[in-house]
């Protein structure tokens, strides 16, 4: 037997495929390869990079869907179909609109993958496979490694992607992590951690965690056991982890580089109605004491921004940039606030009237990558389109790559994290302005579609 593990694009640039130059690995497909038994053969497509074979024989595809994928991973499962192959969808957005995903599959996985893969690979071996497969989130990976032999070749950056966890306790309404796993964090045996660590060769290792302080006594236990394996690694976590001294301590013995950081907004208007109560622990000063703290740490941040809540205005957005730049941070994302479907968030938008592109954004053939899906309160969805625009624009300039760049407590502190800052920056800059207008899915028109993806 042989299962095909898909990774769809997000879109086109003009005619052809977008190309991810900062790919990295498909944890979630390395994970599915390691749940699946020995004597059934894997191969991955990687459509970020590559062409898919539609002509190499397999008996399943296996599908993960995404909320910016969706449309190009329903135009993958209709040619897959075409050709007799049945297809089982996965993943996020599987989850969070099942209705929608079971109309483009033969099978529909709803929830994580480790309590019923195997279900799945023995139906599908006796031709029997069910419509649906519901598993409950819980505990990554328990006994099980991933299975990185399928990422050679493929171009992916030099970081090793793990988990340590998955979900978050906090509730923020625009989150879909927090309704895919209901508030709740899973955590990962910590010597299966270890142990995939030490089965494999690189030192620089990103876990994909939601939020990997969300449990801090859970996260000392990680960081000690990781100070003797002298890697470098970085992950997401919320802001509250500054209240805890000797977490951020072990957090620098364990060769941590940063985290990606949800600071969302700098109002506390718009932090209270979108319910970020991580951010408000230990009480709001404008982020000034917690980022003093990581600065005395060394530690790199990513902060990352989620702009056109009911109280942003045009002003507040260029002031969130300013305040990206002025706090050097290592990387900022600028992204609009994005009504992912089933949050709280889109339920608000959608009684008030205030969605576009039907309410359905990612499968609209107008909607285009990194626009305003709905209308905002206090500007138009082209105003705070052409905002985020220029937010990113400021923040990856030249001038300001260079002067945060300089900065002797964090992006400076030592060589390696200079190097890491210096050849990072260039790549980011260059996939957020690639990006920006791209168009979902390959084909614009399903009337044609069928006709050119059978051709590609």
């Amino acid at each position: 037997m042989k299962i095909t593990l898909i990774k769809p694009n997000i879109g086109r640039l003009a005619h052809s495929l977008y190309v991810d130059e900062g790919r990295m690995e498909p944890l979630q497909l390395g994970v599915i390869a390691g749940l699946t038994p020995p004597d059934v053969e894997v191969v991955l497509f990687d459509d970020r990079m590559e062409t898919i074979d539609y002509d190499d024989p397999t008996d399943l595809a296996a599908i993960t869907v995404e909320t910016y994928t969706a449309r190009r991973a329903y135009e993958i499962a209709a040619v897959f179909q075409e050709r007799g192959v049945p297809v089982v969808m996965g993943g996020m957005h599987a989850t969070l609109i099942p209705d929608e995903v079971r109309q483009h599959c033969d099978a529909l996985f709803i929830g994580d993958a480790e309590l019923m893969w195997h279900e799945v690979v023995e139906d599908a071996r006796r031709g029997k496979l069910k419509k649906e497969y519901r598993a409950r989130p819980g505990r990554p990976q328990p006994g099980t490694l991933t299975r990185r032999d399928i990422f050679k070749g493929k171009g992916y950056l030099p970081v090793s992607l793990m988990q340590f966890s998955r979900g978050c306790r906090f509730a923020c309404h625009f989150c879909a992590i927090s309704v895919f796993f209901n508030k709740t964090h899973f955590i990962r045996d910590v010597k299966e951690v270890v142990k995939e660590i030490e089965s494999q060769e690189r030192k620089l290792v990103f876990f994909v965690d939601d939020n990997i302080l969300s449990n801090h006594e859970a996260a000392k236990i990680l960081c000690r056991e990781l100070i003797p394996l002298k890697i470098r690694w970085i992950s997401q976590a919320s802001i509250d982890m500054t209240q805890d001294r000797e977490l951020m301590r072990l957090l620098v013995k364990s060769g941590c580089l940063g985290n990606v950081i949800g600071f969302e907004s700098i109002d506390p208007d718009n932090l209270r109605s979108m319910k970020k109560s991580s951010n408000f622990i230990g009480g709001f000063d404008d982020y000034r004491t917690p980022l003093k703290i990581i600065r005395e740490y060394g530690l790199q941040t990513w902060a990352a921004f989620t702009l056109g809540h009911d109280h942003d205005t045009l002003e507040s957005v260029k002031a969130t940039a300013r305040f990206a730049i002025e706090n050097k941070f290592c990387f900022g994302a600028f992204n609009i606030l994005m009504p992912y479907p089933n949050t709280p968030l889109y339920g608000k938008l959608e009684r008030e009237g205030r969605l576009l592109y039907d309410g359905k954004w990612w499968l609209h053939p107008e909607y285009r990558f990194n626009y305003c899906a709905f209308r905002p309160a206090r500007m138009s969805p082209a105003e705070l389109t052409s905002a985020c625009f220029r937010a990113r624009r400021d923040f990856n300039s030249l001038g300001s790559i260079i002067s945060r760049g300089l900065d002797p407590a964090t992006n400076m502190r030592s060589l390696y994290r200079f190097l890491f800052y210096m050849t990072y920056n260039p790549l980011y800059r260059k996939e957020t302005f690639k990006k920006q207008g791209m168009r979902f899915g390959l084909s614009n028109h399903r009337a044609a579609e069928r006709m050119d993806l059978l051709n590609v």
